[in-house]
């Protein structure tokens, strides 16, 4: 919790002249320019109300362009956080309050703001400029649009922050960027979060440049105090500490739990971890997280395209070390040869597909789930690999672990699915302690020197080949991409062995379904209707099945993280069940899966528009096939 500080304006506090209102949950969202500090203003209001106690749940929206021009709706910048006395999964679905730094954000974020929400703008940059950029034919600050149906404050944020900062001699471009500070202030006071995590992040950016963390300073306070001072601001809003399990907990959003998660898997397995990784949207940070650590024995090697990245890590794994490799869809894409010969040799390593809009470059910065055909059948041959998928940002830790395990239990690449909404998210993560994290254990054969023939493709029960390290005597044996003879790993063209290689690396994957846990089941064991969701979908269908479930309906839920091969006892859960509702964030890719493995003929609910599922969406489908 924050520590007490002297300056009373810096900790929680509530006007006596103004009504607080107690909320259960409020979601905010920050909207503006590229430029605007939006993904700031989110970050510090998420880590103040984690800081606070609160369950959050966060969704940063990031424009495609590097840097749009400025004031066009191509260039806005978001920040939800859904924050909440009570557990939560999603980060919101309307907006309790909006704040828009511009015309081209409020006009592209208006439509998620309920009726009767919180709407403050910045009133000074609806000039003519901005206001033709952004479509409009009137200013909506003035037609009394807005003033009807919201609690509508036009803010003079430009005005007050150039005054708030004058002292510290500042030219106007730099005095415009502490505006960000202004609106956090603002918001600060709006749903009585303490100004101090705030003011200590500002010291610790900004301290050694006085004048910008005396601004940033002064701006944040000036934001804070107009909420405090100004009489069009009757209401202030609080939401209690969440009842979370006990134990020590931060802030963590998707790509770094990855990371974190790589690092662990790392140490448990007596392995150095080694990345090899091409920068690509939204996967980039698993790669700049892992390149602060090297203290935790971990090497990263930012190649020159995937098709390196890849083979790379294939030479990693050969030479013994724990190999991954990071990528988003088109940059798989490239990697499918490679993935290939992984699958040939048999060696274990981690792909991990961060998803996002596709085909091609399709939509870097938005959130997507269409790429399982791709993860599971998008190699050439008959290249079967296991997949998994994480549910949500802080269970990217625990995903990335089970990939290794399964990587090194089977000899086999093993692809781990996330995406944009998760990697991207963030929520509270409860530390765990290491020493209760399962060990991964890895065996090499040593070495001999009596003359004995090594056998690299001789099979345990699992069908997995021994991981044998090169230089060790005695263990000489051929590698490559050409068809192997099962035991001794010659090359072989033998018809025969062929068929015989294929059958054994497709049961090799199969068998992995008896190595996991089975299926559990969120619900009644029979009923109406099953939802069966995957990957970054769990939040809003967790949500939204719960919600149904309290009315008294017959629904129940499964979420999916092994995607290939699926849980052993999914089959029997689908025969207790009249109706299966699979959403996606795809046309129907899972269902397809299902259909044809267990001839159920399951109803989609399918979305591509480069956002996360609604609740209100899910509950709706639900509550129509229910009726």
């Amino acid at each position: 919790m924050p520590s007490t500080v002297k300056d009373p304006s810096a900790t929680m506090s509530t006007v006596a002249s103004k009504s607080v209102s107690q909320l259960e949950d409020a979601t905010v969202r920050f909207c503006g320019d590229s430029g605007d500090g939006m993904q700031l203003a989110g970050t510090q209001l998420t880590n103040t109300s984690a800081l606070a106690g609160n369950d959050i749940a966060t969704f940063p929206d990031f424009p495609a362009e590097i840097r749009a021009p400025r004031g066009t709706k191509a260039g806005v910048s978001g920040f939800q956080i859904h924050f909440s006395s009570s557990e939560i999964f999603t980060p919101g679905d309307t907006v309790d309050a909006l704040v828009a730094m511009n015309p081209a954000a409020l006009a592209t974020n208006l439509q998620d703001l309920r009726d009767g929400g919180v709407l403050i703008v910045n009133k000074d940059a609806f000039d003519k400029k901005g206001l033709e950029q952004a479509g409009y034919t009137s200013n909506p600050v003035d037609d009394g649009s807005l003033s009807g149906k919201y609690k509508f404050h036009a803010v003079e944020m430009t005005k007050l922050t150039r005054l708030a900062v004058e002292p510290f001699g500042l030219g106007t471009k730099e005095a415009d960027r502490c505006r960000n500070f202004f609106a956090m202030g603002l918001t600060f006071w709006l749903y009585d979060r303490s100004m101090e995590p705030t003011l200590r992040f500002i010291e610790a950016k900004f301290g050694k440049k006085v004048e910008i963390a005396g601004a940033n300073t002064a701006a944040l306070k000036a934001g804070y105090h107009y909420g405090e001072t100004v009489e069009a601001m009757n209401t202030q809003y609080q939401v209690a500490p969440a009842k979370l399990v006990p134990g020590k907990y931060r802030n963590i959003m998707g790509n770094e739990a990855t990371a974190m998660g790589l690092i662990a898997a790392a140490h448990l397995s007596g392995k150095r971890l080694f990345l090899g990784a091409y920068p690509i949207t939204p996967a980039s940070d698993i790669l700049h997280e892992l390149a602060k650590h090297k203290n935790f024995d971990v090497l990263t090697f930012q190649a020159e395209d995937e098709i390196a990245a890849m083979t790379a890590t294939i030479g990693a794994a050969f030479a013994g070390e724990m190999a991954v490799t990071a990528s988003s869809g088109p940059g798989i894409a490239l990697k499918g040869e490679g993935m290939g010969l992984a699958v040939m040799t048999e060696l274990p390593m981690v792909v991990i597909n961060v998803q996002r809009g596709g085909p091609s470059t399709g939509l870097p910065t938005k959130t997507e789930q269409a790429d399982l055909f791709q993860a599971v059948y998008g190699r050439n041959g008959e290249c079967p690999m296991p997949v998994i998928a994480a549910r949500s940002p802080a269970d990217c830790f625990d995903a990335v672990q089970e990939a290794w395990r399964l990587a090194v239990r089977f000899m086999t690449p093993v692809m781990l699915l996330t995406d944009g909404y998760i990697a991207n998210g963030s929520e509270p993560w409860k530390l765990p302690e290491l020493d209760e994290l399962p060990k991964v254990a890895v065996t090499h054969p040593e070495g001999t020197d009596n003359g004995d023939e090594f056998l690299p493709y001789k099979r345990d029960e699992r069908l997995a080949r021994p991981w044998a390290i090169p230089g060790t005597a005695g263990l000489m044996h051929r590698i490559g991409g050409l068809e192997k003879q099962d035991g001794t790993g010659n090359v072989s063209y033998d018809p025969m062995n062929h068929q015989h290689m294929v059958n054994t690396r497709a049961k090799k994957v199969a068998l992995v379904a008896d190595d996991v846990p089975p299926q559990e089941l969120d619900g009644p064991e029979q009923g109406d209707l099953l939802v069966l969701s995957w990957g970054g979908t769990y939040g809003a269908c967790a949500t939204a099945v719960h919600r149904v479930q309290r009315t008294g309906k017959s629904v129940s839920h499964c979420h999916l993280r092994y995607i290939n091969p699926l849980p052993r006892n999914l089959g029997e859960i689908f025969d207790h069940f009249k109706t299966v509702l699979i959403p996606e964030l795809n046309l129907g890719q899972l269902r397809t899966v299902i259909r044809s493995n267990y001839l159920v003929d399951a109803i989609g609910l399918n979305k591509v528009q480069g956002k996360p599922f609604s609740v209100a969406e899910i509950v709706e489908k639900i509550e129509n096939l229910l009726a």
